[in-house]
């Protein structure tokens, strides 16, 4: 069965009980669970089986600008092959014991923009992709854990899923994979087509197939204190200036020539206390960071269309963002694939249900109260530089 989501633009959507969080609000999740504990929902997204076939997702780790793994158990030795694969290299797996993982599913097809808008609760900012995973009976990627939050979806057939809340997280060594080298089951649940498990980062987890199964595997991201750092440190690289320049003008004679003299070290130290920051460079930062596309992400540029076909075009069909862009906003300043947006403060409107829903209707866009020349031509070069699309 094949699945279709009919998501209403409402801004109140996920307020009061929600079928996908087992009948708890939105902000009793936030609450009590998120970053805290699993919680398993049966039935999350009735009658849900998934969106693609097994051939269908073996076909997607076949294109180049797909992300995908394939992970074996052979020998009691785990195996590691990276994509893109032949299609021929399926007809050589066993029957059992092997699974398929594709990620970033959400950055190729409609359907999987549609289900991660189930998740609009959680923000934007720390979405990290969509994965699906396919596995004959048996197989897994074996006992891990996670550094972030993800919600496991189960889509055709069922899995068995094994947690703990262990504090050893040593790891198996030689392994091509963050397999747990001591796994002490806590608890266990067996998910069929529909049914959703939450893990808050660092539970260790072992999905086991049972028979044929898909899985769906909402991730959210979360940087390390350390790449948080360094990827903030090339930002006031780029955007600050310090004025001046080293100078010793009271020099005196060092017993030691090699020595790095103390009155040099207090100047530095002060050259450097003016590389100070505020919470909108923060802010900033952030916009740009976490909108910045991956480094293998490549937007498909379309035919050139002019701005008169394009303004009638988009009015007769609406627009919506790119599957590979994303839009964020910090105050009143829009970033969209780790660039500011410029844009006339007549359409800020728009602009917000343009990131908040990643599409503007063709309702959005009739009023031509609305819709300026200045956003029309933003629109226009968004269009042509593949980071929006027709409805």
């Amino acid at each position: 069965m094949r699945y279709h989501t009919n998501m209403k633009k409402n801004p109140n959507r996920n307020l009061g009980p929600l079928t996908l969080l087992g009948g708890i609000s939105a902000e009793t999740f936030l609450r009590d669970y998120w970053h805290k504990k699993p919680l398993l929902i049966r039935g999350a997204i009735p009658e849900f089986e998934g969106f693609l076939t097994p051939n269908e997702l073996a076909g997607l780790s076949c294109e180049e600008d797909v992300q995908s793994r394939l992970i074996s158990y052979v020998k009691n030795k785990w195996k590691l092959e990276q994509g893109p694969f032949a299609e021929k290299r399926f007809a050589r797996l066993p029957e059992s014991d092997w699974t398929l993982l594709v990620q970033s599913v959400n950055h190729h097809l409609q359907e999987a923009n549609d289900l991660l808008h189930h998740f609009d609760f959680i923000p934007h900012a720390r979405l990290d992709d969509l994965m699906v995973s396919y596995a004959p009976d048996g197989g897994g990627v074996g006992p891990h854990f996670d550094s972030y939050d993800v919600f496991l979806l189960q889509g055709c057939g069922k899995r068995l899923w094994r947690i703990s809340e262990q504090k050893d997280l040593s790891l198996l060594d030689g392994a091509p994979l963050r397999i747990l080298q001591n796994f002490k089951v806590d608890q266990e649940w067996t998910l069929s087509a529909g049914d959703m498990l939450y893990l808050p980062p660092h539970i260790a987890h072992w999905g086991i197939a049972i028979g044929d199964c898909m899985t769906y595997s909402i991730g959210f991201r979360a940087p390390s204190a350390q790449e948080l750092a360094s990827e903030f440190l090339n930002y006031l690289q780029e955007h600050r200036t310090l004025s001046g320049m080293y100078a010793d003008p009271d020099l005196v004679l060092q017993t030691h020539p090699a020595e790095i003299g103390s009155d040099m070290v207090k100047q530095i130290s002060l050259i450097l206390d003016g590389l100070k920051w505020s919470n909108a460079d923060v802010a900033e930062f952030l916009g740009r960071y976490l909108s910045e596309p991956k480094s293998d992400i490549v937007f498909n540029r379309p035919k050139n269309v002019n701005l008169q076909v394009f303004a009638k075009r988009i009015k007769r069909d609406g627009l919506q963002l790119s599957f590979k862009s994303q839009l964020l906003k910090s105050d009143k300043t829009y970033y969209l694939n780790g660039e500011v947006v410029n844009f006339d403060a007549s359409s800020e409107s728009l602009m917000m249900k343009l990131a908040d829903f990643r599409c503007l209707s063709v309702d959005d866009l009739s009023s031509t109260s609305q819709v300026s020349e200045e956003f029309l031509a933003l629109m226009h070069d968004w269009y042509l530089a593949g980071y929006i699309i027709f409805l």
